[in-house]
């Protein structure tokens, strides 16, 4: 490790060769952060790598299967070896199972018909897959003077919304997969910001709206890089910010 490089900013984001993972890497790019770029593929994630580059960026592709717990021990390790430390997780990679794609398949994750290996499936990236990776970086975190790791999450996860029947959400199916497993992950992100409470580390979920990505076949309103800003927000703040908290671009979000 160079001296130079353990003054960096350093932020990794799992997921982030596409989408508003992507977008968050651009826009921490763009503040003069160096990006690790998390992706299961390692050709695309060089490729986005790359491009970040290639817009005057520093960025790094890391290989990182979030449901292969050995992938985010050896990413870990290349961090620490290159870097030592390690300023911003952003816990983005997210599946949506076989639901909330298009009306048809939504019926898919209704409760009372589900299949319980596609629920174990989302559970095991969007809730496992957080736990994996945040317990392989926190000795990293740890060596930050401002650590923050930041949860993407869903507005679909509230409790209080999806309770509402006349609320936002009420246009929505019932789901036993995805919706669920964004609530268990707020619940994790309370959990983990309790624990890390006294240590600095500030630990938010965030909701990035409904975003027009390939989760929801391409159906959402807002742009990768709107949906991004909520994310890069919560990984910039200062050390007087929230922790365990459940936030979107315009503020709190209802648990």
């Amino acid at each position: 490790m160079s001296e130079n490089a353990a003054h960096q900013k350093i932020a990794l984001i799992t997921g982030g060769n596409k989408g508003i993972g992507r977008a968050a890497a651009e826009q921490l790019a763009a503040l003069g952060v160096t990006v690790l770029i998390g992706a299961r593929d390692a050709r695309r994630g060089e490729e986005a790598a790359a491009a970040l580059r290639a817009a005057g960026g520093h960025a790094h592709a890391v290989t990182l299967d979030v449901t292969d717990r050995a992938t985010a021990l050896a990413a870990a390790q290349q961090i620490e070896q290159r870097f030592g430390h390690l300023d911003v997780l952003i816990n983005n990679a997210g599946i949506s199972g076989s639901g909330q794609v298009s009306p048809e398949d939504a019926h898919d994750q209704v409760p009372s018909s589900v299949d319980l290996d596609m629920v174990r499936a989302v559970f095991e990236t969007n809730v496992f897959g957080v736990i994996a990776v945040t317990n392989a970086m926190l000795p990293l975190l740890r060596r930050s003077s401002g650590p923050r790791i930041v949860n993407v999450s869903s507005a679909a996860g509230s409790l209080a919304l999806a309770a509402d029947p006349d609320g936002p959400l009420a246009g929505l199916l019932a789901s036993a997969a995805y919706t669920p497993s964004k609530t268990a992950l707020n619940a994790l992100t309370v959990q983990y910001a309790n624990e890390l409470r006294k240590s600095g580390i500030l630990v938010n979920a965030a909701d990035p709206g409904y975003v027009d990505t390939e989760l929801n076949n391409h159906t959402g309103f807002l742009t990768v890089g709107q949906g991004a800003a909520v994310l890069v927000r919560l990984a910039t703040l200062g050390a007087d910010g929230p922790t365990g908290g459940f936030f979107n671009e315009d503020g709190p979000v209802p648990w």
